[in-house]
């Protein structure tokens, strides 16, 4: 087994999800997401890209996230809008509440801690 995992999205296929309807506020928003890793002590990493529309997200783990395209906005139950583009780089930690919505869509890569 080979200690380097280069994110190479044409080795596997995405998987469609869409966020649950009691979530959704706007639009119709659809998920497509490359799980590259998926480690037995509960760490994933791979890319992740979803279409216009917003929805209420609750987190129970931590995530780490580097925009590669697109343009969203994500809120913070009681914060203010955090306007995420391309190049922006995020940390969200267990309990994050609030929103999450796609003005353009984005995609991103990402490393999630369960």
């Amino acid at each position: 087994m080979s200690h380097v995992l280069k994110f190479d999205l044409a080795s596997v296929e995405p998987e469609i999800g869409v966020p649950a309807p009691d979530r959704v506020i706007s639009g119709n928003p659809e998920f497509r997401t490359w799980n590259l890793e998926e480690a037995p002590d509960g760490l994933y990493a791979g890319i992740w890209e979803a279409t216009p529309g917003k929805w209420r997200i609750a987190y129970d783990e931590w995530e780490y996230f580097h925009v590669l395209s697109g343009h969203s906005v994500l809120t913070e139950d009681g914060g203010q809008p955090v306007h995420l583009r391309t190049g922006d780089s995020l940390v969200l930690r267990p309990g994050f509440t609030g929103t999450w919505e796609v003005v353009e869509t984005t995609r991103k890569d990402y490393v999630i801690r369960l």
